[in-house]
């Protein structure tokens, strides 16, 4: 069942380009035609008028019984018509000359005649006597004045034909701008169509297609900009299911080593210190999941915009000692030499929650990715108007491979010695955008380094997005 649908772009373009034209054409015959017939006709009188001098110099020398015979004189000469009309008194009118065409009737209504006859001055004006003609009464005597009468048709006739071909040129004009303005409105609507296909395929999830426009312009520019859209969501389509997979294989390994432990304990023949290690590595899968959990709700309430950041002055110094402290207990288990470096304050603006859980991070990676005995420096300073953060050792390095993707979530660099969620780079890099600061790394073997870097205190800063998001 065929539904109504409004007229299309191509169609109102069309339309448009008709109506503009359409108008710029009324303009043009309004502006053109009574101007060229008005300037035609004063050319024909000014003609006239500049012809009556002579004509009325020999008239006057003239008998008057010799009208007749002059007028017809200068009527075959000037190309002009020439008749003596005298008042008789009473609105009565007689002629001499050009008694064919200046009738009683017409003699007495001849506006241009009276009005000259009235006024005793030069009269010039049109007057309809069998056609169109142009007159020029010049006063002979007071009762008696020379009409000069010229037909207006070849003038007229060259108007029509003017009109005619403005009408014609017009009709022409208007059908091809019709044609090319709706092939040219038709281009572009299928351009937009194409567009519009392109962005129902990357709603329908398909993002393989790339969206391109050949010519380069507004259009052109909203399909590179539909574009760059496609690769965006295709990215954080990837990375969706990059995040569902690794969730479900993060929380599947410890819930399954869990299950077994509990099918393993529910044997009452377990030997006491069996059991007690069984529930130590429970303890340690708990602690996993507990870790596991805060970091994606951390990631959850980052990407929602809903994890609050404070702007507050924070002692840096103060919370590299705080982190070494911590992690105290940690070191000497893993026989690890932690050691702080700080040589006053160093105030930053940031939140002095989230630079403490950074600094946790970075100092937990540094532990489960070198191996015993590694020395780990945890230091402070002010550097060229920056607070730095730094967490140092002299491990093996990370290798060139995995520096790019460090920073990505569930990324894992191999060659640790345990194994992590790996989501502590990437919400420590979050972090560190949020406060507007960074986080950097410089590694090679026997020495590493990561570096939170963060806004002194007293500077203005604005929050981004860094490095670890996906």
């Amino acid at each position: 069942m065929n539904q109504f649908r409004h007229p299309g772009l191509s169609v109102k373009l069309g339309l448009v380009v008709l109506a503009i034209v359409a108008g710029a054409l009324g303009i043009v015959y309004a502006s053109v035609v009574p101007r060229l017939e008005d300037r035609l006709v004063a050319d024909r009188l000014d003609e006239l008028e500049r012809t009556t001098p002579p004509v009325v110099t020999q008239f006057r020398k003239a008998d008057p019984y010799d009208y007749d015979t002059l007028a017809g004189f200068f009527q075959a000469n000037l190309g002009a018509r020439v008749a003596v009309i005298r008042d008789l008194g009473n609105g009565a009118r007689s002629n001499i000359g050009d008694s064919n065409d200046l009738r009683p009737d017409n003699i007495a209504s001849d506006p241009v005649a009276d009005k000259a006859l009235r006024t005793g001055e030069i009269q010039t004006g049109e007057f309809d006597r069998n056609g169109d003609r142009a007159e020029v009464a010049v006063p002979l005597k007071s009762d008696t004045v020379i009409l000069l009468s010229a037909s207006l048709r070849d003038t007229l006739a060259s108007v029509e034909l003017v009109k005619r071909s403005l009408l014609i040129s017009g009709v022409i004009a208007l059908f091809v701008a019709w044609f090319a303005g709706s092939l040219a409105a038709l281009r572009l609507t299928n351009r937009i169509h194409r567009l519009e296909v392109a962005a129902g395929r990357i709603a329908a999830g398909d993002f393989e297609h790339e969206v391109v426009d050949p010519v380069e312009d507004e259009v052109g520019d909203l399909a590179t900009a539909f574009d760059r859209m496609r690769l965006r969501l295709a990215h954080l389509d990837r990375a969706r299911r990059e995040f569902i997979a690794n969730a479900s294989h993060e929380l599947r390994t410890p819930l399954f080593s869990l299950g077994g432990f509990l099918e393993l304990m529910s044997d009452e023949d377990v030997d006491p210190a069996v059991r007690k290690e069984f529930v130590d590595e429970m303890g340690s899968q708990v602690e996993r999941l507990t870790k596991l959990a805060t970091g994606l709700l951390d990631l959850t309430r980052l990407d929602a915009g809903q994890l609050a950041v404070e702007q507050t002055e924070v002692d840096v110094a103060e919370s590299v000692r705080t982190v070494c402290e911590e992690f105290r207990a940690v070191a000497e288990a893993g026989e690890y030499a932690l050691s702080a470096e700080v040589t006053g304050p160093a105030l930053a603006l940031a939140d002095e929650q989230r630079v403490l859980q950074v600094a946790r991070i970075l100092v937990e990676n540094a532990t489960r990715h070198t191996p015993a005995g590694t020395s780990i420096l945890v230091s402070a300073s002010n550097q060229n108007g920056s607070i730095a953060l730094s967490v140092a050792d002299d491990g093996p390095g990370v290798p060139e491979a995995d520096r790019e993707h460090l920073f990505e979530r569930f990324y894992r660099a191999g060659g640790g010695q345990a194994s992590g969620s790996g989501l502590g780079l990437a919400i420590a890099s979050e972090l560190a955008g949020r406060m507007g600061g960074s986080i950097e790394l410089a590694s090679q073997p026997g020495a590493t380094v990561f570096t939170l870097r963060l806004p002194q205190a007293g500077a203005v800063f604005t929050s981004k997005r860094s490095g670890g998001e996906s």
